[in-house]
């Protein structure tokens, strides 16, 4: 059984058991102008992750293994939009307002696309998620089962909050999880550097971390 090198111990690979999540690498979080902008953060700390996501992405697509995005929006009438979020933070720019890149991470609007350099291609799922866990209100988790995922490499943004959320209701659902250590990132680096402590910690309580490099040498092998 092939194993990738991993903190607190190595990860072993599940033959045909194995996906990528690439959560959120939208416009609205990345580039200026966006949603992420408006909250006064540094988008140029998500940006440069973007080719380490490209290397993964591109690695497990080399390897057969499959490949999920998932996207935070809403629906253009807001109706899954709780007044809660969208009041939260006194951002310049709320969810639904008109931004640079049309409405601030409405479904189809294109500030709510994924950045071009990790799109997907034909073939592969986009989940369109209103919350921060990609299984809340998606189909997600009926497509894990059905192609018969038990393990889950995750990238994207950011660390603390719509990755380690997805990663905590992967783990009470019974996934083993994995997080790319370089093609994840906060506006915050003390709170990506919190979020990889908490998620190995107590042996692997939520899951693991990996260098990017070792996870694509193991599913090059698996």
């Amino acid at each position: 059984m092939v194993a990738i090198k991993a903190e607190p111990f190595p990860f072993a690979v599940k033959p045909g058991a194995l996906a990528l999540i690439v959560i959120d690498m939208q416009r609205d979080f990345a580039e200026p102008g966006g949603f992420g902008a408006s909250l006064g953060n540094d988008v140029s700390r998500i940006t440069k992750i973007v080719p380490d996501v490209k290397r993964l992405i591109e690695g497990f697509r080399a390897a057969g293994l499959p490949v999920i995005h998932t996207m935070e929006c809403h629906r253009p009438d807001l109706s899954d939009l709780p007044p809660a979020k969208r009041d939260r933070g006194s951002p310049s720019l709320k969810i639904g307002d008109e931004g640079p890149m049309g409405r601030i991470l409405i479904s189809g609007e294109p500030g709510t696309a994924i950045l071009p350099e990790v799109a997907p291609i034909d073939g592969e799922v986009v989940i369109e998620k209103p919350g921060k866990g990609a299984f809340y209100a998606t189909e997600l988790g009926d497509l894990l089962k059905e192609g018969g995922i038990k393990q889950l490499v995750f990238a994207g943004v950011t660390t603390e909050v719509c990755v380690q959320t997805t990663m905590r209701e992967a783990n009470d659902r019974g996934y083993e999880c994995l997080l790319a250590e370089e093609a994840t990132e906060s506006y915050f680096p003390e709170f990506k550097a919190a979020a990889m402590a908490m998620i190995r910690a107590q042996g692997a309580i939520v899951g693991w971390t990996a260098l990017v490099d070792d996870i694509l040498e193991s599913i090059a092998h698996a």
